[in-house]
């Protein structure tokens, strides 16, 4: 059987560049999730990144299902980019697993437009409490794996206020985009205030 997670790995290292720290999380009745943190600049300042490494080695199942496919079915690892140095969001590390376990622990589909919520600060002082699962392939390319295996889509995670989680539950997850981009939203604000809803 093919090591996917050595895959995903490389595939991460080959679109981030070397991880500098990386976290383990083992919730019961589910396989180790861990984090990687990958530090970068743009022509803004610096960059992290956050990718969840773990969460592609079982397929995702429809909750419906009697039983879970073993192999078919949608793979995804979860990627967090902030803006370095203005916050402690390296205690993200937490929520990021519990999100990327989110698959195996509740039955979930996780797929972009979705809203993911953990309840609590994504990290200290965080203004966030959810994110907006947005469309993969900017950032890293979809890993494909050999059939009858899903490709492993790298979903990048948009933070979320709370007001904009409610309005995003109205409006839908595209309506909340534009509203971000017609505002000139910096997503990868840290302290970011919530965009105009009205």
């Amino acid at each position: 059987m093919v090591d996917v997670l050595a895959l995903v790995e490389a595939r991460l290292r080959t679109a981030l560049g070397d991880p500098d720290a990386r976290a383990a999380v083992t919730f019961l009745g589910t396989d180790r999730v861990e984090v990687l943190r990958f530090p970068g600049d743009n022509q803004d300042g610096p960059v992290v990144r956050y990718a969840t490494l773990g969460m592609s080695a079982q397929p995702m199942s429809d909750p419906t299902a009697m039983l879970a496919d073993p192999v078919a079915g949608p793979r995804a690892e979860l990627v967090l980019s902030v803006r370095g140095g203005l916050a402690d969001t390296d205690k993200v590390l937490r929520p990021l697993a519990v999100l990327a376990a989110s698959p195996q622990v509740e039955g979930v589909v996780v797929a972009p437009g979705a809203s993911l919520d953990v309840g609590e600060p994504l990290w200290p002082g965080a203004p966030f409490t959810s994110v907006l699962v947005a469309e993969p392939g900017g950032l890293v390319e979809d890993l494909e794996l050999d059939a009858p295996l899903d490709p492993v889509r790298f979903l990048p995670l948009l933070p979320m206020t709370p007001n904009e989680a409610a309005w995003k539950r109205v409006h839908g997850a595209q309506a909340l985009q534009e509203r971000w981009l017609t505002n000139g939203t910096d997503l990868r604000d840290p302290s970011r205030r919530s965009v105009p809803l009205d």
